[in-house]
């Protein structure tokens, strides 16, 4: 996989270039696309403190908003030869292709290539994100209870959780906490990853986001844009690199759903302020009114690509 203009293009961006060059990328200019991609690289994966402006000046760009007037100015953790090795074996991606499972464990696995002094800088973004206050001194949540779910009222967001998890098969955490070493992230890190793992089905639920292969795009933008979630941000440039090199004309499909999740993010409360065990007991419709929480709606179907897929 060559991943040269990707790598020329992975730098700290500026603002007014990057904005012009998403309309670009949307028409389908490659060398436009990569800048789009190499930007999103650059935050990511080398200065976490960055993606918020970022993502603001992409998602900007593609819903036709004026430039945001940002300073891209966060640290940086320069990216070793290693992590290009590391990336584009991921985004070569298996024989078969990827399925919701592998390409999780795909991205998280890129967490390990970046630099060394990278987690300082995640764990300070981390720190002083506004939609993860207080994080670094709140205790690692335990974890639910699929029978104090299944006690809950039938149309309680607790119930929607548990069929949400027996019908499908889903685990109760996305990924084994142990398994992939959260315990040993820094306090903010720690909790926000291991947070977000448990309660991922629940922001599906609450936030409207359905479990197809667009709308965990979408909702990966909207953690991303609450509380700056990291491997969110590297799933997604992850995901809109494989489209530039190998589905161009998906690209402007990917970037608006990106964008309208993202801005929706943004306007939502914090989710992590909420604290989701004391609704287990309502319903998602008064929990939705409780919390001042608009479902997403997007412009395309959620099951799109799924309809758009060979059966």
């Amino acid at each position: 996989m060559d991943l040269t203009l990707i790598k020329e293009r992975t730098m700290r961006p500026q603002a007014e270039p990057l904005h012009a060059a998403v309309a670009a990328a949307a028409n389908g200019n490659p060398d436009a696309q990569a800048q789009v991609c190499g930007a999103m690289v650059w935050s990511s994966f080398s200065a976490p403190g960055a993606i918020t402006a970022v993502f603001d000046i992409i998602s900007a760009g593609k819903l036709q908003q004026s430039c945001p007037e940002l300073a891209i100015d966060a640290p940086e953790a320069p990216l070793p030869d290693t992590f290009w090795d590391a990336f584009a074996a991921t985004i070569e991606g298996p024989e078969e292709g990827y399925n919701a499972t592998s390409i999780t464990v795909a991205v998280a696995k890129l967490g390990g290539a970046v630099n060394p002094t990278f987690g300082v800088l995640a764990e300070a973004a981390a720190s002083t994100h506004p939609g993860a206050r207080g994080a670094a001194t709140k205790a690692v949540p335990s974890m639910i209870s699929l029978d104090e779910l299944a006690s809950q009222p039938d149309d309680s967001l607790a119930r929607a959780l548990y069929s949400m998890l027996v019908d499908n098969g889903f685990d109760a955490e996305v990924l084994d906490r142990e398994a992939i070493g959260l315990q040993q992230l820094p306090p903010a890190m720690r909790y926000l990853n291991t947070r977000i793992l448990q309660m991922h089905d629940i922001w599906h639920l609450t936030a409207g986001y359905a479990t197809t292969s667009l709308h965990e795009m979408a909702i990966s933008a909207f953690q991303l844009a609450q509380f700056g979630h990291n491997y969110s941000a590297m799933f997604l440039s992850t995901v809109c690199t494989i489209s530039h090199l190998k589905q161009p004309l998906g690209f402007t499909l990917l970037l608006q759903n990106m964008a309208e999740a993202w801005q929706h993010g943004r306007e939502q409360p914090a989710f992590m302020d909420i604290h989701w065990e004391d609704e287990w007991h309502m319903d998602i419709a008064s929990v939705r009114a409780k919390h001042d929480i608009n479902a997403f709606n997007g412009s395309f179907p959620a099951d799109l690509l799924e309809q758009l897929s060979p059966s």
